[in-house]
């Protein structure tokens, strides 16, 4: 085929896919409870402890200092490593709303109003906002690497 016959084949079929797949590619949420298995105190509160977990806070900014003036509250960014078997222990996002990236490994989590756990891969992120109390267990072989940005009123809460 010579080039000039090449430049005149029609470019839309190409387009067409290109397009389609940029409009597919959304931000990957976390797996969700599916509604059929939505259920108010499906899972009771455990009291397990943290057990291989380092929490590490990154940064954090004093949101009263800031022009918002939100004032008692603190912008923190934090790094979660769950080692196989690890246990991030029972909390609530009641008062303190926060963003959780998977950046590495697979993990469960038990959330107070679904009846069946729910499970987090690499690139999910998962909201955690009013209402959610719940705990994560890595089940897997792989450490788990979360990444967690939270807005915490109390700066002695050391729930992770």
């Amino acid at each position: 085929m010579s080039r000039s016959h090449a430049l005149s084949r029609p470019i839309w079929p190409g387009l067409a896919i290109a397009g389609a797949l940029a409009l597919s590619a959304q931000p990957v949420v976390a797996g969700e409870c599916p509604a059929g298995k939505i259920k108010p105190n499906a899972q009771q509160m455990v009291d397990h402890k943290p057990v291989g977990v380092i929490d590490v806070t990154l940064g954090a900014i004093d949101l009263g200092k800031q022009p918002a003036h939100i004032e008692g509250r603190e912008l923190r960014f934090r790094k979660l490593t769950i080692e196989p078997g690890g246990i991030v222990p029972w909390h609530s996002h009641d008062d303190r709303p926060a963003l959780i990236f998977v950046q590495q490994g697979e993990i469960v989590e038990y959330v107070s109003n679904c009846v069946d756990p729910i499970v987090h891969r690499a690139g999910d992120i998962r909201p955690e906002v009013y209402g959610t109390s719940h705990w994560w267990k890595n089940l897997g072989k792989e450490t788990v690497i979360l990444y967690v940005g939270d807005i915490r009123k109390d700066p002695n809460d050391r729930h992770m």
